[in-house]
C-alpha cells in the first residue's frame, strides 16, 4: 500500500510512515536505521505501529462465531421452507394450471396491510373453501394508537383486496380483520 504526504502520512522529521512500517521486523526487534532509533517522531511512530500490529494480530487470531440470534433466524427460515406444502390453484388458461403456496399469498397480503400507515400485519391464515378456489382470509393486526379507527381498518381491507386481485390474481370471498394490539408509535 502506497502512502503519500497528501494523505497526511509524513512525520515532522521528514520521514513517511510507510518507510517506518516497512522496517518493522516480524519479531518486534525492528530493523530501524540510526535515524529512527534517535528521532523522537520515528520512535513514537514505531511504537504505535508495533502496538497496532500486536492488537490486529490478536483480533485476527480470535475465532468469531455466529451471534445467538443468527442461528435462530436461519432455523426459522429453514422451517418456513418446509411448511410450504399447502398450495393454492390460481386461475390459469394453461393446462395443468398454476399454483402458489398459501404462505406466499399470505406474505403478499401482509405486505399490503403493512403499507397502511400505522398498521402492522401479524398473522394471516388462508383457507380455500371449495373446489372453485374460493379463498377466505383471516388476518390479525397491530395498529398505532394514534391511527386506530374504523377508517384505518377499512383502508387495510381495500389494500388487501386490491393486492389479492392485482398481485396474486385471486378474489377474496371473505376477509376477516382483527385488531389484536395497539402500540405507541
Amino acid at each position: 500500500m502506497e502512502m503519500s504526504d497528501a494523505q497526511g502520512c509524513m512525520l515532522p522529521c521528514g520521514r513517511d510512515m510507510e518507510s517506518v512500517w516497512e522496517r518493522l521486523d516480524p519479531v518486534d526487534t525492528g530493523a530501524a536505521d540510526a535515524h529512527e532509533l534517535t528521532c523522537e517522531y520515528c520512535s513514537a511512530a514505531r511504537g504505535s505501529l508495533l502496538a497496532l500490529r500486536e492488537v490486529t494480530g490478536e483480533l485476527a487470531s480470535e475465532e468469531a462465531g455466529p451471534s445467538l440470534g443468527l442461528t435462530g433466524r436461519i432455523m426459522s427460515a429453514v422451517r418456513a421452507e418446509v411448511r410450504r406444502h399447502h398450495m393454492l390453484a390460481l386461475p390459469s388458461p394453461e393446462p395443468g394450471g398454476v399454483q402458489i403456496s398459501e404462505q406466499a399469498v399470505a406474505a403478499v397480503l401482509r405486505c399490503a396491510a403493512d403499507s397502511v400507515d400505522g398498521v402492522r400485519a401479524r398473522h394471516c391464515r388462508i383457507a380455500v373453501t371449495d373446489t372453485q378456489g374460493a379463498v377466505e382470509v383471516a388476518m390479525s393486526l397491530a395498529v398505532a394508537y394514534r391511527r386506530f379507527s374504523a377508517n384505518a381498518v377499512d383502508e387495510v381491507r381495500e389494500r388487501v383486496r386490491a393486492a389479492a386481485a392485482a398481485q396474486v390474481g385471486i378474489t377474496l370471498m371473505r376477509l376477516d380483520l382483527t385488531v389484536e394490539d395497539l402500540y405507541d408509535a
